[in-house]
């Protein structure tokens, strides 16, 4: 089960910090609106770098939970 919410939380987290990205990016360097977080809310470019944030604390906590050991009870 750790496997599959890892790996879930792990893409949830890519997806989300590629938006961010995409978005701090066009922003900033080209003056557009890229991706679709601008559909959701309008954000200064600097509130785009906290949504990196977000994604990348995803993916590490998806790795983590992924490669955590399984609890086994004792008996």
């Amino acid at each position: 089960m750790r496997k599959t919410i890892g790996y879930t939380v792990e893409s949830i987290g890519y997806v989300i910090g590629a938006q961010g990205l995409v978005s701090f990016v066009s922003r900033t360097f080209f003056g557009t609106e890229w991706g679709w977080i601008h559909k959701i809310v309008d954000l200064p470019p600097a509130a785009y770098l906290g949504i990196i944030a977000v994604g990348l604390t995803l993916v590490v906590t998806g790795v983590r939970t992924r490669n955590a050991p399984e609890h086994r009870e004792a008996l």
